[in-house]
């Protein structure tokens, strides 16, 4: 198994363990529900009512579980399988565990249904190599392991077959897998539908820098450069989603690609979150730019940038600078030139520029300002624009205020806001453009595109805590994309159960979805969320509040929609996906949706001096602006201008949505789920909950709901039986039987409920968990069947050795017996003697001398018997070749007599051929003449036909006119109306503005006076002012406060009257839609007495009409009454405002005069304040009250309207009615009259031919009127595709950044227009063609049978004619010529029909022929069916025995591995334990070695000290000189024996210490000893007991072996039975064969007799034609029936010459009665009798080919089953021997029979009346005989197929008895190879226990050795101790000693620390 194997394959012997199997059914395993790893597997202990025992398999623990919780488990045979549908058990634990299991052994891919589930295995495999994709290249889905090259080479295949487009769609969280999925089917496409392998074509497949799919390929870095991010779940996120369009040539090479995105999350541009990247092209321009390229961008540090968030984060193993080359590479491949590479460039630039233009807020205003411009400098660098205006449009941009243009000042977070929308849309903008200029650079090729894949890449479901707008957009999409999946999975199925015939209710599981979309999308009653979204975006004053207000009102009630269970702060409302319950927050929604950008900055941006810029932002007029957004416009009409200028992200995406959707349902889907295993990116690790969680959003589980709804387990019906047979013993009778009767029988004793099963054509279908329960049972079964086995067995071991032990005791007894004589015998003389003189004796001797001869003998005769063999071998080959030898000369002499008569045959022909050829002669003269007749009548036809056609021609020019003029009027009143309609429509609408503008001109002098009023007032107030400023000194604070309320009032006041005025508004709107209504109920009633006036008989419409229009007039005054009570309560509105403005002024006057009035009069005043607040609130309420009356008017006025509609409608269909049936009436007048005038002007055929015409035309008419209907209906769609056409212009023209998209879609629907109309014409014309061709031949029908009849007119004239001739003879002179020219017309109109008759009965005929020609094919076919299924269930059965025996030997096997495991694992436990002993040992050794490294440095110190006492006594006599020297000396040294005492003391100490460490490891040691001989001894007796085990494992297997042998010794006897049961069986067969024999006999003589009847019909045949005086041709019958009898195929042909001839002759009959008809004497009797003679004649002919046929069927049938026991018995050489004997006596006859004919061929002229009648009673007779015969026949060809069925059964039964044998045979030589196995295995363990003893041995001299050496040291350390204690050791060694202890202290200090835990 190769490395990429390992990836693919499973390894099935894992999977078939038949201990797991066992284990499976024994414990009824399930899972539970666990919160660590999802599910735990658990066996069922007891079932207590509702709840469960169960004890869960890895930790032994019992849980107590419900049981709704608990979910079954499948058997072991379903362990990582391929398909998840075949599961039978289909739950999420099953789901869940297969995937992880498959997971775990490195198989990524796995498909489920439809879909193909891959999780991330976040490592690199090695299957993507061209070799992996070679080894899938054209391989059906289910012949290879699951991959995403099986999905898209089935996806490629199906389309190359099927020529139907298809799609990949590839859906799953952030770091699942998508992008790499993605990128390997682009891969396996462009490897497999590259063009340039086989073609050359410079043009085409080569373009300017590479080939097309080296683009394809490259396009890919390029969107990941600008789409993709580093996210904390994934290095290389996409961010977009794209659907990727590859299209194929009808070869199905690559042509062209297209790429769609959607959804680029641009807000990354601006802000990261923490441990992010924002898209990978900012890092490698940063990293990767030259310094000439930094200048030219105006790049900085990372740093520097604030929509950098988080620095240069880089991700571990790429290289941002070599990716920023390639990428640029990348561009080059896709010939994107330089300077767009630098534009795009600047624009990346300038987007991390943007982030760097800072603002302040002013001091005293909140207005903005820009105190450093250097960033904004280097932005209008970039991008083209002039500083200044760039600043101002940020700062103070234009803003619509109404009609006029104002300029406001814009607050911090504003600017911000502006600033950032840029960057975000500048960036969406390029990204656009580069995916167009992609497309562009990848649709460079002339080559037409045939069909295509699209692969979508796009986000799955997604539930985070926090859901926004970008997560509705992805799940609404999703929920589409699952719809389809549902959609398209339930149509598979139902053409499944359709195939299989099964009766099921089908259900479309799409529809369950539709719900959930329509909460989203629906635009109207109720509206969808994203319809109140944008209705909402279209207010000024709307809020994220206001809009979950209004989805809340409108779709509360919606069964999806709920109110979220948390908090408010956190969700706003929820939705119910099928993935789950998502909370949504409607944060920024509006925001999101409208996009709002500047549209100062656009403007400039759009009149940029850079060229890519200004391409960029093209379509300046569709954004939407800031006055949309700050709410400035409060004019009603702003919006109403604006409305159609821009659509929202909602509807963009939406229309996009609806687009690939359509897209999508036009392809044949395949479905890719991509799954995340974990969120810490490591590979073989995999989450339960996280896994699930996925599955479910992805559609995984709700496919396998689906899958459960039905039946998903499906069984072929011989797998069914021979598997599960074992539980029906006896349902099934011995014998064959159909697989499906079989099924049935076995379902029924199972005794299944009828809804858990259906049994379909070729299957048995299941419920899921039906087959875990029938698996249950036969391993039950099977358990009890073993268990008998096993004690049979078992038994019969026990009485071998019983009777092996006998013997053994009986020998003993021999073997006692001899031992006591020769104890005996062994001391006597004699005996001794005995045995000395026996060797010396010949007679000894003389035995081996014999025994020697016998043996020469015996080989002697060897050779003898060999030599007889081979001389009667050779004599028994003599025969057979003299046999052979005198077979072939009588077959030469049979060759010999055959060619003789062939030779007389051949004379025969030739002298016949050239009677014909005379007879042919005089035949083509009279064809001659008649041809020349003919043309003559043929001339005179087509005078008549011209004429006609002239006439019709004339008829449909005027019908053509009528119906031009007719559909003109139609148009023009059509056009009329409409121009009515607009002009009423259009004088509303002047009238309305009339009145807007009336009002608006009102409230404009209302606003003039109130502003003058108001300045007045002011003058006033600044006059009081100057006044009392002395006096108001201390209240100008409290002047302030008063002036800010002030006005808040006057803006109150403001909002009250633009309220007002609004509500004026809607009361003039209202009136109008008002006095509309009025003025088309008026029409309508004008309308409606106009049509009762035309109709009476609608009288009653009528009555209900003005019943319903009286009511709506009720309704009209109820709505009046409303609208003067509305009138009302706006008088009274406007009194209170005018109360309020008086009061207003009284209070502001009273404010005047009473500044320096008291504290009474502020109480006073607050009081007014009080009353004002009260007032505003009553003015509020009754505001509330006014608008929600309004609302009910609107609701009521809706009804009103929507009623008079229906009404409308209602009259309009009765109008249409009206006209349909006056329109009718009037035609069928028309038609009428024409009618008449035809039949006054037309008699005889010309009537007839009228009518035809007529018919004709009215057909044409249709015909045309469908044609001009079509064309009316094209005419519209062209104009409205022109219209859409204009729009889309129009807009181009408007948008810059989409126009070559726009123009490329724009041509796209062009073609396709173009593609469709081509298609309809080609339709039409193909219909048209179609439909003239059927009336052109039911016209020459109806056309034929009118000759007919007047044909037949025609005769009856001619012999009323021909009676009176018999009384006048001297008128019947004269009329003579003028009869015989009738009937000349008359029968050359007959020879007319008669030849349309030959045609047709030609063309009959050759139809039957091939019809014919199916059935055979069909039933040859079924036959050799039946024949493979009978050899494909035989197959099976033999590979179901095999199963059987596999599975027994895999069981045994099992069993032995499992031995063989646990001993491993006791052998593996006993070496971890040695291997802890020797780390222990280790360990001591380590520390022993350290102290041994201390007594080593304490040796060199000794050593060191020795050597300078040596050097301190050799310069002793130096000392003598310098006494002072001494002295320091002698102190330095008392210091140092100071020094050394207390070293000393510290030593001691530290041997104490070490001494006490010594004692407990010595302690410690001797317990690891005793422990670890314990340990030792155990292991011993361990290993002792296992090779006990194993010599009785051994001796087992030696008695099984035996038993092996005997069971072997059985079969051997039950096969010896079975070859006399064949023995028998074949006598059987024998006189089978005897019967086929003798009914092959009676064939031959059937066919002799057959033959004979032939003849003899031949002979009638001839006779009737000597009647006729014409030899000749009888003779040519004769000679087609021989030709018949000789070559069977040309039978048909014959009878058509035959059938032509007799037409021929009936011709020429008729040319004699023609002649004949001259003659006036005898005219009448003559016609009379010819007449007679051809009614006769023809009924001879219609029996004769009744008969022919008949005899030509049987004879068919005959050849047909004569032909398959030719077949069936070509083995057999006798029976050919037998045949090749019956055709030479065939042949004979055949010519005694020709002699005979010959003979009767000079009699029967003669005697031609008298031999008729006995030859018809003869015919009669045979053809019963004939009957009987082919009856019996197919009895015994039934017969002969049961016994070779039976026959073919038996040799299979032989063959697996054989096989059977041989598997024994090779299970009995595995059985040894696994004895040796185990005897190796037992002396390896016994050679490692060897082993381990001698390590253990090793490791105790080592330990005794380092004990030894241990006390060694201890001795020495105590010796010396003791030595020191005394004072006995010399002064010198004192010194040396303590010197030595102080350089170890010096030493040892700094390692202190470290050694002091060490003897702990």
């Amino acid at each position: 198994m190769s490395d990429a194997d390992k990836f693919l394959y499973v390894d099935r012997n894992m999977v078939n363990n038949p201990l797991a199997q066992a284990d499976w059914a024994t414990k009824k395993l399930v899972w539970v529900p666990s919160e660590r790893l999802g599910f735990e597997a658990g066996s069922l202990k007891e079932e207590r009512g509702d709840e469960c025992l169960v004890e869960l398999a890895d930790s032994g623990k019992k849980v107590k579980v419900n049981k709704d919780d608990i979910q079954k488990m499948n058997p072991p045979k379903f362990s990582k399988v391929e398909d998840m549908a075949e599961l039978t058990c289909l739950n999420e634990a099953s789901v869940l565990h297969n995937l992880k299991e498959r997971y775990y052994s490195g198989l990524i891919y796995t498909y489920s249904g439809l879909f193909c589930v891959v999780i991330n295995p976040y490592k690199n495999l090695p299957i993507y190599s061209e070799e992996i994709i070679e080894m899938y290249k054209g391989k059906k889905r289910h012949e290879m392991p699951p991959h995403i090259y099986a999905i898209t080479d089935t996806s490629y295949r199906s389309m190359m077959q099927d020529r139907e487009d298809q799609s990949i769609l590839c859906t799953g969280e952030s770091g699942a897998g998508k992008t790499e999925n993605t990128k390997k089917v682009i891969q396996y496409l462009a490897h497999v539908a590259s063009s340039h392998k086989t073609k050359k074509d410079q043009n085409s497949s080569i373009l300017s820098h590479g080939e097309l799919e080296k683009q394809l390929l490259q396009a890919n870095p390029i969107l990941e450069a600008f789409g993709n991010a580093k996210t904390v779940k994934n290095d290389n996120s996409s961010r977009f989603g794209k659907f990727i369009r590859i299209n194929f040539d009808v070869n199905g090479y690559i042509v062209g690609a297209n790429i769609e995105t959607y959804l680029l999350e641009k807000s990354r541009a601006i802000r990261q979150a923490k441990d992010e990247r924002t898209f990978h092209v900012f890092y490698y321009m940063l990293t990767g730019a030259g310094d000439k390229m930094r200048s030219e961008l105006c790049l900085e540090n990372y740093n520097n940038y604030r929509f950098l968030s988080n620095g240069n984060l880089t991700i571990p193993g790429q290289q941002d600078k070599d990716l920023f080359t390639e990428t640029l590479e990348a561009m080059r491949i896709m010939s994107i030139p330089e300077d767009e590479q630098i534009g795009m460039l600047k624009v990346v630039s300038s987007v991390l520029q943007l982030g760097n233009i800072t603002f302040k807020k002013e001091r005293h205003t909140d207005q903005a300002s820009m105190p450093d411009n250097t960033a904004a400098q280097k932005v209008c660098h970039l991008m083209g624009m002039n500083v200044t205006d760039f600043t101002r449009a940020i700062l103070s941009p234009r803003i619509k205020v109404g009609r006029d243009y104002v300029q406001k000042a814009q607050t911090q977070e504003q600017a911000e806001f502006a600033v950032e929308a840029l960057a975000k849309a500048t960036y969406e903008r390029m990204f656009r453009w580069l995916v167009m200029r992609i497309n562009k650079a990848l649709d460079k090729t002339k080559r037409q595109g045939a069909s295509f894949i699209g692969i979508l890449d796009i986000a799955g479901f997604e539930i985070f805590e926090l859901n926004s707008f970008e997560q509705l957009c992805i799940n609404y999409t999703n929920e589409k994309l699952q719809q389809l999946f549902n959609h398209t999975m339930f149509i598979l199925e139902q053409e499944e159960y359709q195939r299989e015939g099964i009766e099921w209710s089908f259900i479309d599981f799409g529809l369950d979805l539709q719900p959930c979309i329509d909460l989203i999308e629906k635009p109207a009653s109720p509206p969808g969320i994203l319809a109140l979204l944008d209705e909402e975006c279209w207010f000024p004053k709307a809020t994220d509040k206001s809009f979950v207000e209004k989805v809340v009102q409108e779709q509360g009630t919606h069964p999806k929609f709920h109110k979220p269970k948390k908090l408010k702060d956190e969700a706003d409302f929820c939705i119910m996906h099928y993935a789950g319950k998502v909370d949504y927050k409607a944060d920024e929604w509006l925001m999101k949706n409208m996009d709002p950008l500047n549209d100062n900055v656009a403007t400039l941006l759009n009149q940029s001096t850079d060229k890519f810029v200004s391409e960029l932002w093209k379509d300046v007029d569709r954004i939407v602006g800031l006055d949309k957004v700050a709410g400035m416009s409060e004019m009603p009409g702003a919006f109403k201008t604006r409305k159609g200028m821009f659509r929202t992200v909602g509807q963009l995406y939406k229309e996009q949505l609806s687009k690939l959707m359509a897209t999508l349902r036009n392809t044949n889907p395949n479905f890719v789920r991509c799954i995340i295993p974990n969120h810490e990116k490591k590979a073989g690790k995999l989450d339960p909950h996280l896994v699930l969680d996925q599955l479910r959003c992805n559609g995984v589980l709700e496919g396998i709901r689906i899958c459960r709804q039905g039946f998903p387990n499906r069984i072929v019906f011989q797998e069914f039986r021979q598997r599960y047979e074992i539980l029906t013993p006896n349902a099934i009778p011995k014998g064959f039987m159909d697989g499906k009767q079989a099924c049935v029988l076995m379902i029924k004793s199972l005794e299944l409920d009828p809804n858990l099963y259906r049994i379909g054509q070729s299957k048995v279908f299941f419920r899921a968990g039906v087959l875990a329960h029938l698996e249950e049972e036969r391993d039950m079964k099977i358990t009890d069947v073993i268990i008998s086995f096993q004690a049979w067995c078992r038994g019969y071991v026990a009485r071998k050795a019983f009777a092996k032990r006998q013997q053994q005791l009986t020998a003993m007894k021999v073997i006692q017996r001899n031992c006591a004589a020769y104890l005996k015998l062994r001391n006597w003389q004699w005996w001794r003697l005995f045995t000395k003189v026996k060797p010396l004796l010949q007679v000894s001797r003389q035995e081996e001398e014999m025994q020697a001869k016998d043996m020469e003998l015996s080989k002697v005769k060897e050779k003898q018997q060999h030599a007889e063999q081979q001389l009667q071998e050779m004599e028994v080959k003599q025969q057979q070749l003299n046999a052979e030898k005198l077979a072939l000369q009588e077959q030469l002499q049979a060759e010999t007599e055959l060619c003789a008569e062939a030779e007389e045959m051949r004379a025969r022909l030739a002298a016949k051929k050239q009677e014909l050829e005379e007879i042919l002669h005089d035949l083509e003269a009279r064809v001659e003449e008649e041809e020349e007749r003919a043309t003559h009548l043929m001339s005179e036809k087509k005078k008549m036909q011209q004429n006609i056609t002239d006439l019709e021609q004339q008829l449909d020019e005027e019908e053509a006119a009528r119906q031009r003029l007719q559909l003109e009027k139609v148009t023009l009143e059509a056009k009329m109306k409409k121009v009515e309609d607009d002009v009423m429509v259009l004088d509303d609408q002047n009238n309305k503005l009339n009145k807007e503008k009336k009002l608006m001109e009102e409230r404009i002098s209302e606003f003039t006076t109130n502003l003058a009023e108001e300045e007045e007032k002011s003058k006033s107030l600044q006059k009081l002012k100057t006044k009392h400023e002395a006096m108001i000194s201390d209240l100008e604070d409290r002047l302030r406060r008063e002036e800010k309320q002030r006005q808040e009032l006057e803006k109150n006041r403001r909002k009250l009257e633009g309220d007002s005025t609004e509500l004026h508004d809607q009361i003039a709107e209202l009136q109008a839609q008002i006095a509309e209504l009025r003025a088309q109920l008026a029409k309508k009633e004008e309308e409606l007495q106009a049509a009762l006036a035309r109709i009476e008989e609608e009288a009653a419409q009528k009555n209900l009409a003005q019943k319903k229009i009286r009511e709506m007039e009720a309704q009209l005054s109820e709505l009046q009454e409303d609208l003067d009570l509305e009138r009302q309560a706006r008088a009274k509105a406007e009194k209170h405002r005018r109360d309020l403005g008086e009061e207003l002024e009284a209070l502001k006057t009273e404010l005047e005069d009473t500044l320096d009035s008291t504290a009474a009069q502020q109480e006073l005043r607050t009081k007014r304040e009080t009353e004002v607040a009260q007032l505003k609130k009553t003015l509020e309420d009754e505001a509330k009250v006014h608008e929600h009356q309004v609302a009910e008017m609107r609701q009521k006025h809706g009804q009103a309207f929507d009623e008079l509609n229906e009404q409308l409608e209602q009259a309009k269909r009765n109008k249409v009615s009206v006209d349909k049936a006056k329109q009718a009436l009037e035609s069928e007048r028309n038609e009428l009259a024409i009618e008449l005038q035809t039949l006054m002007q037309g008699k005889g055929e010309s009537e007839h031919r009228r009518k035809k015409a007529e018919a004709q035309v009215q057909e044409l008419q249709v015909k045309h009127a469908e044609s001009e209907r079509q064309k009316v209906e094209l005419a519209e769609r062209v104009a409205k595709m022109q219209a859409e056409l204009d729009n889309v212009n129009g807009m181009l023209s408007e948008v810059e950044g989409k126009s070559i998209k726009a123009a490329k879609d724009c041509s796209a629907v062009e073609s396709q227009l173009q593609d469709v109309q081509e298609l309809l014409q080609e339709e039409t014309r193909q219909k048209l063609s179609l439909g003239t061709r059927l009336r052109q031949l039911e016209d020459d029908q109806n056309s034929l049978r009118e000759q007919l009849e007047e044909e037949e007119e025609a005769k009856k004239n001619v012999e009323k004619q021909l009676f009176t001739v018999q009384s006048q003879l001297a008128d019947m002179k004269k009329k003579a010529e003028q009869e015989a020219g009738c009937l000349e017309s008359a029968e050359e109109g007959k020879k007319r029909l008669q030849r349309d008759l030959e045609g047709v009965n030609q063309r009959f005929e050759e139809r039957c022929a091939a019809y014919e020609k199916l059935d055979k094919t069909k039933t040859r076919l079924q036959q050799e069916l039946d024949d493979l299924l009978v050899d494909q269930d035989h197959l099976r059965q033999i590979v179901s025995n095999l199963e059987k025996k596999q599975k027994k030997f895999d069981q045994m096997l099992a069993e032995e591995k499992n031995v063989s495991a646990r001993y491993a694992e006791e052998r593996d436990r006993a070496e971890a334990e040695a291997r802890e002993k020797e780390t222990r040992a280790l360990a001591l050794t380590r520390e022993l070695e350290s102290l041994m490294d201390m007594k080593e440095e304490l040796d060199r110190n000794n050593k060191l000290l020795r050597a300078e006492m040596e050097d301190l006594v050799s310069s002793k006599d130096d000392v003598g000189k310098n006494v002072h020297e001494l002295e320091k000396s002698k102190r330095g040294l008392e210091q140092q024996l100071e020094e050394m005492k207390t070293q000393l003391e510290e030593l001691e100490d530290e041997l104490q210490a070490t001494e006490d460490a010594k004692l407990r490891l010595e302690v410690n040691m001797q317990a690891m000893k005793a422990q670890y001989e314990r340990d030792l001894a155990g292991r011993d007796e361990m290993g002792e007991e296992k090779k006990r085990a194993l010599i009785k494992q051994v001796r087992e297997m030696e008695l099984e072996l035996e038993d092996e042998r005997k069971q072997r010794s059985v079969a051997v006897a039950a096969r010896k039975k079975l070859e006399l049961d064949l023995k028998e069986l074949e006598a059987a067969i024998d006189m089978a064969n005897k019967n086929r024999e003798e009914a092959l006999k009676q064939l031959k003589k059937l066919q002799a007799q057959m033959k004979e009847v032939v003849r003899e019909l031949e002979d009638t045949r001839l006779s009737r034609e000597e009647i006729l005086a014409q030899a000749k041709e009888t003779e040519k019958k004769l000679k087609s029936m021989e030709a018949e009898m000789i070559q069977m195929q040309e039978e048909l042909a014959a009878a058509e010459r035959v059938k032509r001839q007799a037409q021929q002759e009936r011709d020429e009959l008729q040319d004699e009665i023609n002649n004949q008809a001259t003659k006036n004497a005898q005219v009448a009797e003559e016609k009379r009798r010819l007449e007679a003679r051809i009614a006769q004649l023809e009924e001879e002919l219609e029996e004769e080919q009744c008969n022919t046929e008949l005899v030509n069927d049987r004879l068919k049938r005959a050849l047909l089953q004569t032909d398959q026991m030719n077949v069936e018995l070509t083995a057999e050489r006798s029976t050919s021997q037998r045949i090749e004997g019956a055709r030479a006596q065939l042949e004979r006859q055949n010519k005694e029979l020709k002699l005979k004919l010959q003979e009767l061929e000079g009699t029967v002229k003669s005697k031609y009346k008298a031999s008729i009648a006995a030859l018809e009673a003869k015919i009669a007779q045979l053809e019963e005989q004939l009957d009987t015969e082919t009856r019996e026949r197919q009895a015994a060809t039934k017969l002969v197929r049961r016994t070779e069925k039976k026959l073919k059964e038996v040799i299979l039964q032989v063959d697996d008895e054989r096989r059977n044998t041989e598997q024994y045979k090779d299970q009995a030589d595995k059985l040894n190879s696994r004895m040796k196995q185990l005897k190796r295995q037992l002396e390896e363990a016994e050679e490692e226990a060897q082993r381990a003893n001698a390590n253990r041995r090793k490791l105790q001299r080592e330990l005794e050795d380092a004990t030894e050496s241990a006390d060694a040291m201890n001795r020495e350390v105590s010796s010396l101790k003791s030595k020191l204690r005394r004072g006995d050791v010399p002064y010198t060694m004192r010194r040396i000693i303590s010197r030595a202890g102080v350089e170890s202290d010096e030493e040892s200090e700094p390692k202190s620390e470290t050694p002091e835990p060490k003897p702990e």
